[in-house]
């Protein structure tokens, strides 16, 4: 038997699917941006109880995509993207994804109060909620706007991170939950733009089905002017610094720079070339937030190693000279 054979069989295997509906790639966001807030907040923390901490958030995480896919599964096998999942696929049956999803949820939930704090606990038990019930359940079957609420969801974990190592909310956990929760449109908008017969086909009420896509390309430009202010406030918080200020102003110059080109298409020149600018903007909005979480990485990491702007031998120079 190849080795593509023993691959191709796990990947089709009843645990690579309970892996497949946790949706891992919504997950390693999730464990990615609630480690840069529990990080950032500066608190003591053990190895073991940063890890424990990340992993719970993250299985909280995969517990309501678990559900959402269950909640999804007449959705979900409407749509040429997601018609091959787990469920709508009948390789798992939806009682088993929805049990699978409330053990995770409430197990992370419980132990994160044990592990953390009761606040944590409380807002990571609440995200799973508004995800599930607020936009699963309600904002995405009946509102055209379902993503500008309903991305608070993916807008917690940073939050939730910082809460689990200080208790509490602080500007800098609010500054993060902003960039996510006003990225998130621009970026689903983006994607609906070169997915609207799926939404068409299975009835969501996504911007382009219910506006068109022009609207949409206009309303994506609002957004993404709305995220430069946001991110740039990060650079002068506690958590910021000028290595974050630097690819802050080159990540919103591209980003600005490619929802001006987006919004001057029209459809026959958008068809014509399958939408090649609008997936390419798409891809360009993971990179923005990825880059954006990942300077504030290097900040914490610098700042954690005792070493600020002024200990740079060209600010050194300068403000000796200044001296």
């Amino acid at each position: 038997m190849s080795d593509t054979t023993i691959f191709s069989g796990l990947r089709a295997s009843p645990a690579g699917d309970f892996f497949a509906v946790l949706k891992p790639r919504v997950m390693s966001l999730v464990v990615f941006t609630a480690a840069i807030g529990l990080f950032a907040a500066g608190a003591p923390l053990s190895p073991i109880n940063a890890i424990l901490i990340i992993a719970l958030i993250a299985i909280g995480g995969g517990g309501s995509g678990a559900l959402n896919m269950w909640l999804d599964a007449d959705i979900d096998a409407k749509m040429r993207r997601t018609a091959a999942r787990p469920v709508p696929s009948g390789r798992l049956s939806g009682a088993s994804v929805r049990n699978f999803g409330l053990i995770l949820s409430v197990v992370s939930v419980v132990l994160l109060a044990l592990v953390s704090n009761l606040a944590a606990a409380a807002l990571l038990g609440f995200t799973i909620l508004f995800y599930v019930v607020i936009y699963t359940l309600w904002l995405k079957r009946i509102t055209p706007w379902n993503i500008v609420i309903g991305g608070a969801a993916g807008a917690f974990p940073p939050m939730i991170g910082w809460v689990a190592a200080t208790g509490s909310i602080s500007l800098e956990a609010v500054l993060m939950f902003g960039l996510v929760f006003i990225w998130t449109p621009p970026h689903f908008w983006s994607l609906a733009l070169f997915m609207k017969d799926d939404y068409t086909r299975a009835k969501v009420p996504m911007l382009t089905v219910t506006h068109g896509r022009p609207e949409t390309r206009k309303q994506i430009t609002i957004y993404t002017f709305a995220l430069v202010p946001v991110s740039l406030m990060l650079a002068f918080s506690s958590i910021g610094g000028p290595i974050y200020l630097l690819v802050a102003l080159g990540l919103n110059f591209a980003f600005v720079k490619g929802a001006l080109a987006m919004r001057k298409r029209n459809e026959q020149k958008a068809i014509s070339d399958r939408f090649e600018t609008e997936r390419g903007f798409f891809r360009l909005s993971l990179l923005y937030l990825f880059g954006l979480f990942a300077a504030l990485a290097v900040e914490i990491g610098l700042r954690q190693a005792g070493i600020g702007p002024l200990d740079w031998p060209v600010v050194a120079a300068i403000t000796g000279v200044a001296g």
